[in-house]
């Protein structure tokens, strides 16, 4: 009988010389539930995972005080209690716990190579990833709601998006993300893992942890398509029906200044929506045609698309958005007075 010894003293069996149960009366190995798995971090860049860890680090720190700053404003300034800015903060939690879910893991790997993560917290790793993924995707499909109404129904924006209806939006978008994302973890706890225990990336996802498995994982990646295709899918569909409706309002506008101040309002939700789904679209073209791509190219377009995300939305919005850079401005203006 062979082991190969992987990174992290892990003795993993090969596949072609140990069968996934043994057949001994007295001795039975199942591997159905694996208690650790090995994230590499970024395979053949192992030697520079120190100098990689420089950019992300200032990504996790720009990401953790840029959106709670958002989030303070919003709360210390009152005109800035409208549902635009609800949809924002509601933005900037989804972000923060979306980077610390990741970004924190991703360190330890680099920084004092800690690659070893129980099965059950890479389950929840992967759970919180993928539904606070789908939730920004919901969010952003609210904002461009918001923004539509607010330029082409001016007079009924405030009678339909009421408090209540944002307070509701708000709740549908959660409850839509975590009931979508709950068969996740469930269908990989169902598989016999006897391949390897070794994920090459670093941190859980779906797919990469459904690739161990020595078992047809159809159902895995058919539901996978699902949820890429019939949720993130319908939501890109209503954004751009959102915006192509909003552009002929703004077109219709009589004044050429009109045109550039209404545009204005919906530039930064527009920057921020090409900044997620972009590198969403690249994270799923590499995916499925990865067999000309280098691993480690796969693995940094995953990087974009799950971590600048985070760190560009409170750059985009407290740049772009009026009432957020004054305020901010303000507050430094009295602190430095």
């Amino acid at each position: 009988m062979k082991h190969t010894v992987h990174a992290g003293h892990t003795v993993v069996p090969q596949c072609s010389t140990l069968p996934l149960y043994s057949m001994s009366d007295s001795n039975t190995t199942d591997f159905t539930n694996p208690s650790t798995f090995i994230l590499m971090g970024i395979p053949g860049l192992e030697a520079a995972h120190v100098w990689i860890s420089i950019p992300f680090c200032a990504m996790y720190a720009i990401a953790i005080l840029g959106n709670f700053t958002v989030l303070f404003i919003v709360k210390m300034e009152p005109s800035l209690h409208q549902r635009m800015y609800y949809f924002l903060c509601m933005l900037a939690v989804t972000d923060l716990v979306l980077s610390t879910s990741i970004l924190p893991r991703m360190l330890s790997i680099f920084w004092f190579n800690s690659r070893e993560i129980y099965f059950s917290a890479c389950l929840t790793q992967l759970y919180f990833l993928h539904c606070f993924s789908v939730m920004e995707s919901g969010i952003f499909v609210a904002m461009a709601f918001d923004r539509y109404l607010a330029i082409c129904h001016p007079l009924r924006h405030s009678t339909i998006l009421t408090h209540p209806m944002v307070a509701k939006i708000g709740l549908t978008v959660v409850l839509r993300s975590a009931i979508f994302i709950l068969p996740y973890p469930f269908l990989l706890r169902q598989w016999p893992y006897c391949r390897t225990n070794i994920i090459p990336q670093p941190y859980c996802m779906h797919i990469a942890v459904a690739n161990l498995a020595c078992a047809d994982i159809r159902v895995s990646s058919y539901y996978d398509l699902f949820v890429q295709f019939c949720v993130i899918g319908l939501d890109v569909i209503f954004i751009f029906i959102s915006y192509t409706l909003l552009l002929r309002a703004i077109f219709c506008l009589p004044r050429e200044d009109t045109w550039l101040k209404t545009f204005g309002t919906c530039g930064s939700h527009l920057c921020a929506t090409l900044a997620f789904y972009t590198p969403g679209l690249l994270f799923s073209l590499t995916y499925w045609f990865h067999q000309n791509v280098p691993l480690h190219f796969h693995v940094h377009i995953t990087n974009m698309y799950l971590l600048m995300t985070p760190m560009l939305n409170p750059i985009i919005y407290g740049v772009r958005t009026k009432q957020i850079r004054s305020r901010l401005l303000r507050l430094f203006t009295h602190k430095g007075t």
